[in-house]
């Protein structure tokens, strides 16, 4: 398989992946396609450094990140290849509205549920990718679960949270909110604690949720919340304002000369 039709085959499946390429020094130009799963799934890697190429390949796809890295004297540019991220929220509130439309200005596909019939309707959400009336149960039935998708609940009614956190517990989601009070956030973790969740199971679950702007509108706490999505996304960013810190923007991801 050519590295072309190997790129194509990765989107096709949307399947994550990474392209690398010797941009400098011995073997200038060899390329490789590498299959999160599979490892290389064509071209080649250079011998003497393919293991420690590979060890960061894993690394910047785990978080979606580009980078130029000199091993030795060779420099290799690893791209990776990520398929589309999911938003899947539950909840066809007022911050619905607002969250969605601005995640899919992100790239992410979404899909809005909430079992109010009054609520999920089309005008509401004219442009989601998808809009499921239904209790989460019945919605998860139709929605995978994987390393591209994001869990926002809106609603910490129980009827809606109950079925949702069974089947997030264990599913390699990327990213769980839930809306809420910090006293409803004590209050859930207590009964998750009940349950019997690890401390550790339930710091997965980003509550309250959201990065703190100081939002009060439905406009401003989805923002606040893509916020914390998109630094869950990449696994990097302080969340802190970039006024009077040191260094280059961006220099966490992207490629080498601080592109996002």
């Amino acid at each position: 398989m050519s590295t072309i039709d190997a790129v194509r085959d990765l989107i096709k499946r949307e399947q994550l992946g990474a392209v690398v390429t010797v941009v400098a020094g011995p073997d200038l130009g060899t390329k490789a396609v590498i299959d999160v799963d599979e490892g290389v799934v064509a071209g080649e890697l250079p011998t003497d450094v393919a293991d420690d190429v590979l060890a960061d390949v894993e690394q910047l796809m785990e978080h979606e990140q580009n980078r130029t890295l000199a091993y030795g004297d060779r420099e290799v540019y690893i791209e990776t290849v990520a398929p589309q991220p999911l938003l899947l929220i539950f909840g066809a509130g007022h911050v619905a509205q607002p969250l969605s439309k601005i995640a899919q200005e992100l790239g992410f596909r979404v899909v809005v549920a909430d079992a109010r019939a009054a609520w999920a309707t089309e005008e509401r959400f004219p442009n989601v990718d998808q809009l499921i009336q239904g209790w989460p149960d019945a919605v998860l039935e139709q929605v995978e679960l994987d390393r591209r998708t994001y869990v926002v609940l809106l609603s910490h009614d129980a009827r809606f949270e109950g079925p949702v956190f069974p089947a997030v517990r264990h599913a390699p989601v990327r990213y769980i909110g839930a809306m809420g009070s910090r006293r409803t956030a004590r209050m859930r973790a207590e009964s998750l604690t009940a349950e019997g969740w690890s401390e550790e199971e339930i710091e997965r679950i980003h509550a309250p949720i959201g990065i703190d702007i100081g939002a009060e509108e439905p406009a401003e706490i989805a923002v606040s919340i893509l916020a914390e999505i998109v630094r869950a996304r990449y696994g990097v960013g302080t969340g802190m304002s970039l006024r009077g810190q040191e260094g280059r923007i961006h220099t966490q991801r992207g490629a080498e000369d601080g592109t996002a």
